[in-house]
């Protein structure tokens, strides 16, 4: 049986609820936030007691990490290589929408956590399973990589509008004289407010056509036996 914790009693603590309260800590307040005596205080703890469990601010980052990982749902195996990597796909993107600080710390640390490349390992050999060469798996994974990771980010961040009506208007209207094109463009998107990245930038749809059309052509250049063997100038 497990023990039940006696009322008013705190739980024992442990790696596992020291790296659970981390993630929530960042997840209401910011990864900025995050520090030890944060941390202490929110787990009703003195500093000291957390490093029986995380040496430093270091180890515990790389144990976000891999509890964000552990998010992810396990791999299917439908036999469907591409239809398996685009299911790993949206549940990895569905958990760091959960967790908005994660692409940050996980660009941040110095070198990949056991987990990180326990995922990798396990995304290319499905690749490799379902026939595709090792160097179009070494190609597919950076793809998907610059992908993911892309979305996450705002290539060229835009202010919001002015909040007066005739202000507004009127920037309209010089934004449609000097740049007809990208107008054209941005009121055709989806514009979602929840998007992460700006309305009609970073939507579901747009991210799974993207995923897609990769798919896709991994899927053509497999077909087509790249790389070649041999090229012809």
């Amino acid at each position: 049986m497990t023990p039940t914790a006696l009322p008013g009693k705190r739980p024992p603590l442990t790696r596992a609820t020291v790296l659970a309260a981390a993630v929530a800590l960042a997840d209401t307040s910011g990864i900025e936030t995050l520090s030890m005596r944060n941390l202490a205080r929110d787990l009703g703890v003195v500093a000291m007691a957390l490093y029986k469990h995380i040496a430093n601010k270091e180890e515990l980052l790389d144990g976000m990490v891999e509890a964000v990982i552990a998010e992810f749902d396990p791999p299917a195996q439908t036999g469907d290589w591409a239809a398996d990597l685009r299911e790993r796909i949206l549940s990895a993107r569905r958990t760091m929408l959960r967790h908005p600080w994660a692409a940050q710390v996980f660009a941040g640390r110095p070198a990949p956590t056991p987990a990180v490349l326990a995922h990798l390992d396990s995304v290319a050999a499905g690749m490799l399973a379902g026939g595709l060469s090792p160097a179009l798996t070494h190609q597919g994974l950076h793809m998907l990589g610059s992908l993911i990771w892309g979305f996450h980010l705002e290539v060229f961040p835009s202010g919001p509008p002015p909040q007066d009506p005739a202000e507004r208007e009127e920037m309209m209207i010089g934004f449609a004289a000097a740049y007809p094109a990208v107008l054209t463009v941005a009121m055709a998107a989806s514009h979602d407010p929840a998007a992460i990245v700006g309305a009609g930038c970073d939507d579901q749809a747009e991210f799974e056509l993207t995923i897609d059309l990769v798919l896709d052509g991994l899927k053509r250049l497999h077909e087509a036996g790249w790389p070649a063997k041999s090229r012809k100038s």
